[in-house]
């Protein structure tokens, strides 16, 4: 499966998904903004919101937690440090899926879990090299894969400026703009790659 490029594609799209949405989630906490557009300090101690709140609050601790997801959320999205990015993005997300499902978010339990199976999905995808962190030797191929083409770097770059431009400097009301901008470049980025393919054994 890992020679069908279909399959390294959906990969490659697939670090860009969950990247973005971690991305996009941590730069609000980076600023030292609320998550949520009210306190919740005045709703119940066991409540989703009064959490939120207390994360918050704490200040340095929030803008940590910001700054983790930015970090790992950059690495799987530059493709180079994808593997890395995963790693690093499993305690995390796997967190965050403990925290949906100890209080009240209706679906988000959902989304969480979709992204932690698709980052063990991505470890999966990679364990031929990360099985070293268990004392395994690693088997890593010879053969080129499609995400080592350098435009999917590149293009992960871009997405990395517009989200943090779209987050940090346009208004909420204006946000659908800068998703369809960003389709419309990982749909360029996807012709142009694909085009290239035979570069790489595909």
């Amino acid at each position: 499966m890992k020679d069908k490029t279909w399959m390294q594609i959906f990969v490659i799209y697939l670090r860009y998904l969950i990247g973005f949405a971690f991305i996009f989630a941590s730069l609000v906490k980076i600023q030292g903004l609320r998550f949520t557009a009210e306190s919740g300090a005045a709703n119940p101690i066991n409540s989703a919101w009064h959490f939120f709140e207390t994360l918050y609050e704490s200040g340095i601790y929030w803008r940590f937690i910001g700054l983790a997801q930015f970090i790992t959320g950059a690495m799987l999205i530059t493709q180079r440090y994808a593997k890395l990015g995963a790693v690093l993005f499993l305690p995390i997300i796997a967190n965050v899926f403990v925290i949906t499902i100890s209080y009240d978010f209706r679906g988000t339990p959902i989304i969480t879990a979709l992204m932690l199976l698709s980052t063990l999905f991505l470890i999966y995808w990679d364990w031929d090299s990360l099985k070293v962190l268990i004392n395994k030797v690693p088997t890593n191929s010879t053969v080129k894969r499609l995400e080592h083409n350098s435009i999917w770097m590149y293009l992960g770059v871009i997405f990395l400026v517009v989200t943090s431009c779209t987050k940090l400097f346009i208004a909420n009301e204006y946000i659908i703009f800068s998703f369809l901008l960003l389709f419309v470049i990982g749909l360029v980025g996807l012709v142009v790659g694909y085009r290239r393919r035979k570069l790489y054994g595909n």
